[in-house]
């Protein structure tokens, strides 16, 4: 009853930016913490980035001071801005969303993903 829809991603070159946002929908009261992980080729998932409702930000040592997350909380939306991308980047996108629903129900949602790929 909760949708995380994903959408940004695509083929960009090496240095280039790509921004990906993440829409929450259904019944939902509140939503805490929201983040981004990405799984590579033949890798484990692993985290991305994330932030708490009140903007607290944490990032994974290989994007730091390249992405940058941010959010809407009137749109339920996260946001995921890339900029000097190299092809280690290259990955399937997901995020997730800590939800409390209407029903007083507490789990954490996630998207499809969403394919990066940054190759010249």
């Amino acid at each position: 009853q909760v949708q995380l829809v994903e959408s940004g991603g695509g083929l960009v070159q090496p240095g280039g930016s790509l921004r990906l946002s993440c829409a929450a929908s259904g019944s939902i009261l509140s939503i805490n913490t929201m983040g981004w992980y990405r799984q590579g080729p033949g890798k484990e998932r692993e985290l991305v980035a994330t932030i708490t409702s009140g903007g607290t930000t944490n990032y994974a040592d290989s994007v730091k001071g390249r992405f940058t997350i941010s959010r809407d909380n009137a749109k339920n939306t996260v946001y995921l801005q890339m900029d000097s991308l190299k092809p280690e980047d290259t990955a399937v996108y997901y995020c997730n969303a800590d939800v409390s629903t209407v029903a007083r129900v507490k789990f954490t949602s996630w998207g499809q993903g969403t394919q990066v790929t940054v190759s010249s």
